[in-house]
């Protein structure tokens, strides 16, 4: 007797589909069953799909694992995308994406490199792409089936390949952490919501945060949330993730001012995390500090030539406080804190000429009688306006405000429960520019500027592969930087020039790559790999 059983995989989190025939065993005395798997189960529409998408062997041939093996003879560009291999087994990508998702690891890959390779051209156009290149799944992938691979990719599946990902590189270094937010048309996804719109555009958003290696360079996690979720309230969803992924005492995280807060400095401190976070100079804890040191810290003993700026750190006190609901009372206890003061005079002149040219523009507009209803606030700040019917309008400025908020114009301050050298502080929290130059990667070249997706699921998976995509740009980038590439070329450049290499697919024959050029050679040694055999 057959039947219909299903099961799903816990690792995957994928539902199977399986034939289950009864029969009875004579030898052993009782009903035995054979099992027979015929597809998985579309999470959406519950249908069994088939997962047989390749020739089935005929008898006494035997399946081999390993790469796709050559059916059809073909030429087809292969330089590009035999760099992203060995960029996926040397950061561990390939191997983990793999692990997370045994059935789809080849179409994750292949969409990925075709995000990269294809500047900003929508998925629509892969088949295309596919028809012409060598890539790992070596076939075409339609819209439709592009959207099933994006559905199927499980909550479950991602956070085990965080997980795999960050044990390669969480304990060695910084990550520095930021947000963005992502505008969208769409109406049938439910965290698209006004707010706080990086990049000042006047359409409802969605938010995306993202940790990011300062010595690897490398992505290791993200995620997206509701886009009415200012920064500050991020960080606690961030610290149960990394608990539930185990990195709770091992990470450490670079934020700017938009993440600080009393409860998040006390959250760090009570989960043990190490962190360098930028903060506002009006805080007292800050203001206190400063106006001690404030002409002290100007003079050369305190100076730095690599800076060219000046620099003090101070041993200060945290006023920790944890409240116990479960005990219903409160924790609190001094902990130590290092505060790191700077002042560029550099940025002192640029700050003071911007506010010059502001007051000069208010106060010609009262001088002439052309008040903006936005700036009343600011009129009357700095400025006092006097009438008389002889005299006419005078505006006469309040010098002593005007003053007090250049006072602090050029100085910038840092907090650690770490970093005690205030250079070294420095050095660590500029790097964090590497984040804003992701989600520039993100946005523009892999088309994430305006999610076009019908549903959550096809949003979450789409964001994961064009994670995946980020990590191959990122370790490209820092390869570049390191080799100087970026003073004679674009990135665009360089892979153009290694796209262009040929190989040539014989079906029982090994690979043959075709001839390359000294520059091209040059260009995998200086990207970190070794080109293929053929190339030598």
């Amino acid at each position: 007797m057959a039947a219909i059983v299903y099961q799903t995989n816990k690792k995957t989190g994928v539902t199977y589909a399986y034939e289950s025939i009864s029969f009875w065993d004579k030898d052993k005395q009782q009903s035995r069953a054979k099992r027979k798997c015929i597809g998985r189960v579309d999470p959406e529409t519950q249908k069994v799909i088939s997962t047989r998408k390749r020739k089935t062997p005929t008898s006494g041939e035997k399946t081999k694992r390993g790469p796709v093996p050559i059916t059809r003879t073909n030429r087809c560009f292969y330089g590009a995308t035999y760099l992203f291999d060995r960029i996926g087994e040397n950061t561990g990508v390939t191997q983990d994406l793999k692990k997370c998702f045994p059935e789809s690891y080849r179409q994750i890959l292949s969409i990925a490199y075709y995000l990269i390779l294809e500047d900003k051209n929508p998925l629509s156009r892969f088949p295309r792409w596919a028809a012409i290149h060598r890539h790992p799944h070596s076939e075409s992938i339609s819209s439709q089936r592009s959207s099933e691979l994006f559905a199927s990719i499980t909550e479950e599946a991602r956070q085990r390949f965080f997980c795999l990902q960050g044990k390669r590189r969480v304990d060695r270094e910084y990550l520095a952490y930021d947000s963005t937010s992502i505008s969208s048309y769409s109406r049938c996804l439910r965290q698209v919501r006004y707010g706080k719109n990086k990049d000042h555009e006047h359409l409802p958003q969605i938010n995306l945060t993202l940790l990011f290696g300062q010595q690897s360079r490398l992505p290791f996690y993200y995620r997206k949330l509701s886009g009415n979720i200012p920064d500050v309230k991020t960080l606690r969803k961030l610290l149960a993730d990394m608990n539930t992924l185990g990195y709770d005492k091992k990470i450490k995280v670079v934020l700017d001012r938009g993440f600080f807060s009393a409860a998040n400095i006390n959250d760090m401190y009570r989960y043990h995390m190490k962190f360098l976070i930028a903060a506002k100079l009006s805080l007292n804890l800050v203001k206190t500090h400063l106006d001690t040191v404030r002409d002290k810290m100007r003079s050369w003993t305190y100076y730095s030539q690599a800076y060219q700026l000046y620099t003090c750190s101070l041993p200060i006190t945290w006023d920790y406080s944890q409240d116990r609901p479960y005990k219903g009372d409160t924790i609190k206890a001094d902990r130590r804190m290092y505060l790191h003061l700077y002042y560029s005079p550099e940025r002192a002149l640029e700050d003071e000429k911007a506010f010059n040219s502001r007051l000069t523009e208010l106060q010609e507009e009262l001088e002439n009688g052309q008040r903006h209803p936005d700036h009343e606030k600011q009129y009357a700040k700095y400025f006092e306006v006097k009438s008389t019917p002889v005299r006419g309008t005078k505006v006469v400025a309040k010098d002593e405000v005007i003053a007090d908020a250049k006072l602090n114009y050029g100085y910038f301050a840092l907090l650690s429960n770490e970093i005690k050298d205030a250079v070294e502080a420095l050095e660590i929290y500029r790097n964090k520019d590497l984040v804003e130059k992701a989600f520039d990667n993100l946005k523009e070249r892999l088309n994430l500027r305006r999610p076009a997706v019908s549903s959550e699921q096809s949003l979450d998976g789409k964001l994961f592969v064009q994670f995946i995509a980020l990590i191959f740009l990122s370790h490209i980038t820092r390869k570049m930087q390191e080799n100087n590439l970026f003073k004679d070329h674009t990135m665009q450049e360089v892979l153009d020039d290694l796209d262009i290499i040929e190989c040539f697919e014989i079906p029982g024959q090994q690979l043959h790559v075709d001839e390359t050029t000294k520059r091209q050679m040059d260009l995998y040694a200086k990207l970190g790999v070794n080109p293929p055999a053929s190339l030598q």
